[in-house]
């Protein structure tokens, strides 16, 4: 067993070309928003001068998204299928102490994710597989924010929106995280969306509101005038997709002026949208599964339905900013779509398999993708010579000197054309 633990952990993902690439990178992003420029930088600014050198940013990183993790983890027990909330009979509301946790963890998950950065450059650990680690964890947390707002309001058939509208938000929000990354791939900037600052701050205060008012307190109506009422519920969807899809006009702005301006990487068009294809798939596929399900799937089990398409596009996102950042091309085929089909299509043809199948499905994804990510992030510890969650070399830089100039020595040989064999000498 230890063994298949390590040889998967073993695993190489990643290509000669793109470690070559991560060599060569360098971190270019702009964050043009004032919530973030004026208020919170300079808070984090004075707040990473407390950590202690020895605390390491990946860690710094890796707890904040266990914070984010951890609301998924309290709702889910309390409130698995999104009902806690709706204020219908036989609900159990989730206790007050939860809401206090979960306004707690987001905002420490929000501030971890503003210092690690900073901490690293503090300390001089400022690099590629930090940009990874920080990113790849973002693309998982992109399906647990809106997954816990969701059992504030709950699906509640007046004052909420049912569980296919929440998921169109969930989707708004996967392809927002997703298309910037896209953005860099082409232009090669980070242009940081402003909807993350805003999405963070509100739902630390709407945590803090359930916590001390209730979840009633969301229960009512907005009055329109003669145009009626506008349930609070609907009014937060309306929100989450303009936050969400607001970045849009101007990734396409923004990609445009880099083939004008030719600071790009000026690829052919079905280059520059190569990335997009195992997007689109699953896009299709996961949204076609909940319309045309034989039990209703969506309304039985939506969590599931969200944690696996959260977990797929993670790791869709995750591919994606590996080869943005080491300039290769990206894949433009994901190894799990058949997988996918194939159940889309055993549930509508056996509908007694569809939840059994759902189940394995996320399990199998979700496997899959904590390996992928673990196998990456030893790949590249052992290339730079990192310790992950410490700020301490894996071996002495005298040693590790002698290690890549004997795998390169290895290599070159490889290269070599053999020589054909002596000729023997006759008797």
């Amino acid at each position: 067993m230890r063994q298949l633990v390590r040889r998967l952990m073993d695993h190489q993902y990643l290509t000669q070309e793109q470690i070559n690439g991560f060599d060569n990178y360098k971190y270019s992003a702009i964050d043009t928003s004032p919530l973030s420029q004026y208020v919170m930088h300079p808070f984090w600014d004075w707040l990473v001068k407390f950590f202690p050198r020895w605390f390491a940013p990946n860690l710094m990183t890796f707890l904040g998204f266990l914070f984010s993790a951890m609301n998924l983890v309290l709702l889910s027990y309390y409130d698995w299928n999104f009902e806690a909330s709706s204020g219908e009979e036989g609900t159990t509301p989730i206790p007050p102490w939860v809401w206090l946790c979960t306004a707690i963890n987001i905002f420490l998950a929000y501030t971890l994710d503003g210092i690690d950065g900073k901490q690293a450059r503090r300390i001089g650990l400022s690099g590629p597989l930090g940009e990874l680690f920080d990113h790849g964890l973002d693309s998982y947390t992109a399906m647990l924010i809106p997954t816990c707002l969701y059992s504030i309001f709950g699906r509640s058939r007046v004052y909420s929106v049912r569980p296919m509208r929440m998921y169109y938000v969930c989707l708004t929000v996967y392809f927002n995280f997703f298309v910037s990354h896209w953005e860099k791939y082409n232009t090669g900037i980070l242009y940081l969306p402003w909807g993350y600052d805003l999405s963070m701050w509100g739902s630390t205060a709407m945590y803090l509101v359930t916590w001390w008012m209730g979840f009633e307190r969301w229960k009512f109506e907005l009055p329109l005038g003669s145009y009626g009422t506008l349930p609070l519920g609907n009014v937060m969807e309306a929100v989450l997709h303009v936050s969400a899809m607001a970045n849009l006009p101007l990734v396409i702005i923004n990609v445009y002026n880099s083939y004008a301006h030719r600071t790009g990487r000026l690829l052919s068009f079905w280059e520059a949208v190569r990335p997009m294809w195992p997007f689109i798939t699953y896009f299709v596929i996961l949204l076609a599964w909940p319309y045309v399900s034989p039990n209703d799937i969506m309304e039985k089990d939506p969590r599931a339905i969200f944690m696996l398409s959260g977990t797929i596009f993670s790791n869709v996102s995750c591919r994606l900013i590996v080869s943005q950042m080491s300039v290769t091309r990206c894949e433009a085929w994901h190894w799990q779509t058949p997988m996918f089909i194939i159940s889309f299509l055993t549930s509508l043809w056996i509908p007694l398999l569809e939840r059994p199948l759902l189940y394995l499905l996320l399990i199998v994804t979700t496997l899959s993708h904590w390996q992928y990510g673990a196998s990456v992030v030893n790949q590249m510890c052992e290339h730079f010579n990192r310790v992950c969650f410490t700020v301490h070399k894996r071996m002495p830089q005298e040693e590790l000197s002698k290690k890549k100039a004997l795998l390169a020595d290895e290599i070159s040989q490889a290269d070599k054309p053999q020589t054909e064999e002596p000729l023997k000498k006759e008797k």
